[in-house]
């Protein structure tokens, strides 16, 4: 095997991205040096950050370079190795490309443990998508038993996962999503104690109030927009609010408009925090064996939408934009 099949950026999208956007291309596989791996995918997670990945704007990470590929978390196995650390039909994951087969620094590889969990898990609630929810919610939320948690986009990776460690931590939790399947499957499965269905609610101030009659204590915003700011007519004195992400917003083309927050903030003694989970890189380590704990107990439930196929990469990545996930979005090659 000489070449590989390879999904590059060919576009920087203006607005919502298209499949368009993307380019199927073939690339040679180079020969294996000291200290690499030869490598084959085996699952690629597919997140909306990458969105701003796609644009050339500064942000927390370097853009994707137009005609090469882009690169997600990805779990591959090992069919060639020339590392001390790694062996044939080792298991490992990684930053890698959207690539079916390629050549990575040994270095920049995790072994992972199927035995211990189903593969794709470690792309989710046991990888960067749990941590995500784990460490935002400690370290900003700093939550307190019999307090209210506010997610927003709770049915999916990141919020049904905030959600369920709420529980844990004794917070009454309430969840808003866009259909009414979802927010049973918040009830259901996931043991949030009241939904909201965003598309199905005229007035989010006031069903954000029912829903929450002490008030919201801690707010763990995924989606921005106009169901944020009716968060912030019901926040309490001290209300902590974790800014994890704003994929309502991510196509908008011009700066989306919205309530000025500084009033509110002010006005409860609030703070609003951003963050990205590398902030937090020195409890990682911690958090994936707290996460792990949690799962083997049957204290943390997760769902998958797994999609199949390599040539499926593109679509299941705008599909996250379309809300038909539940939970973490995955592609199985």
């Amino acid at each position: 095997m000489t070449t590989t099949k390879t999904i590059n950026l060919k576009n920087r999208p203006k607005g919502s991205p298209s499949v368009k956007d993307f380019d199927f291309t073939t690339a040679k596989i180079p020969e294996l040096k000291e200290g690499e791996v030869l490598l084959s995918t085996k699952y690629v997670s597919v997140d909306p950050y990458l969105r701003g990945r796609m644009s050339d704007a500064p942000s927390y990470v370097p853009p994707f370079k137009l005609n090469e590929p882009i690169s997600s978390g990805i779990i591959a196995e090992v069919l060639e190795s020339k590392s001390e650390n790694l062996s044939k039909g080792d298991k490992v994951i990684g930053a890698l490309q959207w690539k079916e087969t390629q050549v990575a620094k040994a270095e920049n590889l995790r072994k992972v443990d199927p035995d211990k969990a189903p593969l794709s898990a470690y792309l989710g609630i046991i990888g960067m998508t749990g941590l995500t929810a784990l460490l935002g919610l400690k370290e900003i939320g700093k939550p307190k038993e019999g307090e209210t948690l506010l997610v927003s986009g709770a049915a999916g990776a990141v919020g049904s996962v905030v959600g369920q460690i709420g529980k844990i931590l004794g917070l009454r939790v309430v969840g808003i999503a866009g259909t009414d399947e979802k927010v049973d499957l918040l009830k259901s499965d996931f043991g949030f104690d009241e939904g909201i269905n965003y598309n199905t609610t005229d007035n989010m101030v006031q069903a954000i109030k029912e829903t929450c009659p002490d008030g919201i204590d801690i707010y763990f915003d995924n989606v921005g927009g106009e169901i944020s700011d009716a968060a912030l007519f019901n926040i309490n004195k001290y209300a902590r609010i974790i800014i994890c992400g704003a994929i309502s917003v991510y196509n908008n083309t011009e700066t989306p408009k919205s309530l000025s927050v500084q009033p509110f903030l002010v006005k409860k003694s609030a703070l609003m925090q951003g963050f990205i989970v590398a902030d937090f890189s020195d409890k990682h380590a911690e958090g994936v064996q707290q996460l792990a704990t949690w799962l083997q107990e049957g204290k943390l439930h997760y769902k998958e939408t797994i999609v199949e196929g390599f040539d499926n990469i593109p679509q299941a990545f705008l599909d996250l934009f379309e809300g038909k996930n539940k939970g973490k979005m995955v592609v199985k090659i």
